[in-house]
């Protein structure tokens, strides 16, 4: 007798073959989908990254991109920041509620600790409480004491001088040059002799020339130049007042031998100076000191007229810019001191 065939073996690898073909076959039609897709996009991806020329527009376009992105990051950052705040403000707020709920509960035990006591308890009590309050609030009030004095601003010195309205000098004057720092002596007197006694010794000159200028000197590091013209006269003057032409002085000029003449400011006001030594020999409130004062010394200045203040001298300051000398004339003016 035959055995009997089985037919059920066949269908079922049959069918495993027909699912392991149609899986093949999708994942195949996904890849040339995907293919298909990425060669299409390729020409536009190539020229968003660069192959087409970039336009103005498209750079500032870029630009503001990017200034969006940094604006966006700061607000992003104080977002953060103000919740970070915010946090730190609700821990503060529970802190706060919490203490206050511990003031509230000690205050509530106090004063049941207080209504248990006899009347002469209770003011003990309430004597010694008020005490210590009161001692808390001068232990405070000392921390605070020492906190100002500790802070306290120091004090602006305010430097007042005598006679604040300046007069014309017309008493005795002796005269310094400060320059660079340097105080030195001028001794004018001396060059003004000098100069009317040079001045006699060539007058003859101007009954031919309409002025003469020389110069006289050194002395005491300066020399003197010096400009006299003649002034004519009308027949009509020269007939009504009896006087011919006359000699005046235009102008003189006081010219430094040197740029480092006399002594700095620190050496000046020390003792055993040249200074000290011309100061021996004038009378303070009868003399006044002239300084003629370039720009470069105005710091300096401010300390000889301290110094010869306190010593009781007037002092008269004759600032000048710098390259212009010292000089005078008959239209000049005097000295004002202080």
């Amino acid at each position: 007798m035959s055995r009997p065939e089985n037919h059920d073996s066949n269908p079922a690898c049959h069918d495993s073959l027909l699912d392991v073909v149609t899986n093949i076959v999708g994942i195949l039609i996904i890849l040339v989908v995907v293919a298909g897709l990425r060669a299409q996009n390729a020409p536009v991806q190539a020229a968003l990254l660069g192959h087409v020329p970039a336009s103005p527009a498209l750079a500032e376009l870029q630009q503001d991109q990017a200034v969006e992105q940094s604006l966006r990051q700061d607000v992003y950052r104080i977002a953060e920041q103000i919740r970070n705040i915010e946090q730190e403000s609700l821990q503060r707020f529970l802190e706060r509620d919490g203490l206050a709920t511990a003031v509230s509960g000690w205050e509530h035990r106090i004063a049941s600790r207080r209504d248990q006591l006899d009347a002469q308890a209770r003011a003990d009590f309430d004597l010694q409480r008020a005490l210590a309050e009161a001692q808390l609030q001068l232990d405070q009030l000392r921390s605070e004491r020492v906190q100002a004095e500790s802070s306290r601003p120091k004090p602006i010195l305010v430097e007042s001088y005598p006679t604040p309205l300046s007069k014309t000098v017309d008493s005795d004057e002796a005269q310094f040059q400060l320059r660079a720092g340097r105080l030195a002596y001028i001794p004018l007197d001396r060059l003004l002799e000098r100069f009317k006694a040079d001045v006699r010794r060539q007058m003859y000159k101007l009954l031919e020339l309409p002025e003469l200028t020389d110069t006289v000197g050194p002395e005491g590091g300066f020399r003197l130049r010096y400009t006299m013209e003649r002034r004519d006269v009308s027949v009509d003057t020269q007939l009504r007042t009896g006087q011919g032409a006359y000699v005046q002085l235009r102008q003189y000029t006081l010219i430094p031998t040197s740029s480092e003449l006399g002594e700095p400011i620190q050496t000046a006001l020390a003792e055993g100076s040249e200074l000290r030594q011309r100061l021996a020999g004038l009378r303070p409130g009868k003399t006044t000191i002239t300084v003629w004062v370039y720009t470069d010394s105005f710091a300096a200045f401010r300390q000889l007229r301290k110094d010869l203040y306190e010593r009781g001298f007037a002092v008269a300051g004759r600032p000048l810019p710098e390259g212009v000398p010292i000089g005078g004339s008959p239209a000049g003016t005097k000295s004002a001191a202080e």
